[in-house]
């Protein structure tokens, strides 16, 4: 007799086919050798060639598995647990959860066998019971869920964003205490919904969820500092957010050795959506997630909304209404270079001129702007899709970041053969940027022709108007802290207080600015390869306000506090 194994030999459901005479032996052979070749399911097989009709493969499957054949239309698919709609089978048209009873959540496939099934008891916390129905029934039932917009609307295939959809409602349902483990509440899907709400309404940067050996932590990054929430959940719940995020994040939550990045939209009405950039990193005691919120709303403020000064804002409008020219926009992670960049863009596009991007990510989603997302495992790199931009008619192209000497020297070539060029430097100001070129290798004399301005910045936190109160400081401490003699009289100082509009006396963020136009005495020191102190006393000469400087005057107005802004320049 051959080994059960052999090529020739029936087992398992397709053996119960043959002895049932259901199929032909030699079909039923057939078809397990052409599924295991395609390494696709026997059963999928069979329904997907239609060996069997739906009707006969969902009987048989059912009775050779010991498992309840189910009717999908006795259910009624308004009581359908809609908190377990998101998990992966689901949106592969694989599984559908039913409904719950006591602790047990009833799942209605066509295929036992499929891999990642059980996986649904990890992410929801209930055991699962197994109901068969028929394929097409179960294809049916959820698309008129995604239509119904019960499900969210995702195309991994396509590469394009996932979309959760969440309510408001739900994130307001009381949580009361999720230590106390309901899983008759969908405790981990609620939970997650209600701090992604929580952290845009607090008008929240960045989520980070942090694992500990014995505790779990969540905290907000609001106004550029990081804030633990008041009520951590118990780390037994730790896994079981990490998978959830990761599965709105379509990644893979059985890889736990390696970072991972993915992101998600999330819908909270017609109008209004918010993307989250999401990154995975292994630590000590588990894998720590940092979830960016990608507002588009805030992003798109405008240049006339940026905070600059009237003749800042006169020196960025000249510079973008050139044809041709590099502007720059530098300053550390965080300072708000990619707001600045997007409503210079946001202030360009229009139906006539055609704008590309290259970007490490790809933030916000532009209409009308062609944009490229960096992917350094196929070789498309910022070098690459420059390359590519100046072969495609641009008039206006965006590079995300210059990193290297090949792509500033792209980016300078650009600049001068008739196309307008805006970039980020992580430089620490206006003069340091002309020197950092320089040093990465950019001929001076290319620098001067090609550079029209450059622009430092800041982010700083904005004193709450409700509860700010003045602050006395003599004159000696005004002028060691860099104000003006003839200033001093006209100046009022604050300090944060904090109440309940606002978060330890602060309410929101806004930029400082250093702008520098390329003036013709500034290119002529660039033509000479002069260092950064002829420059910064030419800035001086030209009445240009340093970050410092553009600081103080938002101190000396009451919008920001002088300890602040020292925190800012420590």
């Amino acid at each position: 007799m051959e080994d059960a194994s052999s090529k020739n030999v029936l087992s398992g459901y397709a053996s119960y086919l043959s002895e049932h005479q259901v199929l032909d032996k030699q079909v039923a052979l057939n078809a397990l050798q052409q599924a295991n070749l395609n390494k696709v399911s026997y059963i999928d097989f069979l329904v997907k060639q239609r060996l069997l009709d739906e009707a006969q493969v969902a009987r048989t499957t059912a009775e050779y598995f010991g498992l309840p054949l189910c009717e999908l239309q006795a259910f009624n698919p308004e009581l359908i647990p809609s908190e377990f709609l998101n998990i992966q089978l689901v949106k592969k048209r694989l599984a559908l959860p039913l409904f719950k009873k006591s602790g047990l959540l009833y799942l209605a496939i066509t295929d036992p066998t499929i891999e990642n099934l059980y996986e649904t008891r990890f992410l929801t916390g209930l055991d699962i019971r197994l109901l068969i129905v028929e394929a097409s029934k179960l294809r049916e039932t959820v698309d008129k869920l995604l239509n119904s917009q019960l499900l969210s609307e995702i195309s991994n295939e396509s590469g394009e964003d996932k979309v959760t959809n969440i309510t408001v409602n739900a994130y307001k349902e009381d949580s009361a205490d999720i230590g106390a483990y309901d899983v008759e509440s969908a405790p981990v899907v609620n939970y997650v919904n209600r701090v992604l709400m929580d952290a845009i309404e607090k008008g929240a940067s960045d989520i980070h969820f942090e694992r500990y050996e014995e505790s779990y932590r969540i905290r907000f990054r609001q106004h550029g500092i990081l804030n633990p929430i008041s009520s951590p959940p118990p780390i037994k719940l730790a896994n079981y957010l990490l998978a959830r995020i990761k599965v709105m994040s379509d990644l893979d939550i059985t890889e736990h050795r390696i970072p991972q990045d993915g992101r998600f939209k999330l819908i909270l009405s017609k109008k209004k959506s918010v993307d989250f950039r999401v990154s995975v990193c292994p630590t000590l005691f588990g894998e720590k997630v940092v979830l960016r919120i990608l507002d588009a709303s805030s992003t798109f403020q405008g240049v006339e909304k940026l905070g600059m000064e009237p003749i800042q804002k006169e020196h960025l409008i000249e510079a973008l209404s050139r044809s041709q020219g590099l502007i720059l926009v530098t300053g550390p992670t965080g300072s708000g270079k990619t707001v600045t960049l997007y409503s210079s863009l946001h202030f360009l596009n229009s139906p006539e001129k055609n704008i590309s991007t290259v970007e490490d990510p790809v933030e916000i989603p532009l209409q009308g702007v062609n944009q490229v997302h960096v992917n350094q495992k196929t070789g498309l790199t910022f070098s690459t899709a420059l390359r590519s931009f100046l072969r495609q008619d641009p008039d206006i192209i965006m590079v995300g970041e210059i990193r290297d000497l090949e792509t500033a020297e792209i980016s300078v070539k650009a600049s001068q053969t008739g196309h307008l060029v805006l970039s980020t430097l992580h430089t620490n100001s206006a003069p340091e940027t002309i020197t950092r070129l320089m040093n990465m290798g950019i001929p001076p004399y290319n620098l001067a022709s090609s550079l029209k301005i450059v622009i430092a910045q800041r982010l700083v936190r904005a004193l709450c108007q409700d509860c700010k109160k003045k602050e006395t400081l003599s004159e000696d401490i005004l002028l060691k802290e860099g104000f003006k003699k003839e200033d001093i009289p006209n100046i009022q100082i604050y300090a944060p207080v904090g109440c309940d509009h606002c978060l330890h006396g602060y309410k929101g963020r806004f930029g400082i600015f250093e702008v520098m136009p390329i003036s013709s005495d500034m290119a002529q020191l660039i033509m000479q390869g002069q260092n950064v102190l002829p420059i910064i006393e030419q800035a001086k000469k030209e009445g240009i306000s340093s970050l410092r400087e553009s600081g103080l005057k938002k101190v000396g107005a009451g919008l920001t506090s002088l300890a602040e802004l020292n925190r800012v320049f420590k």
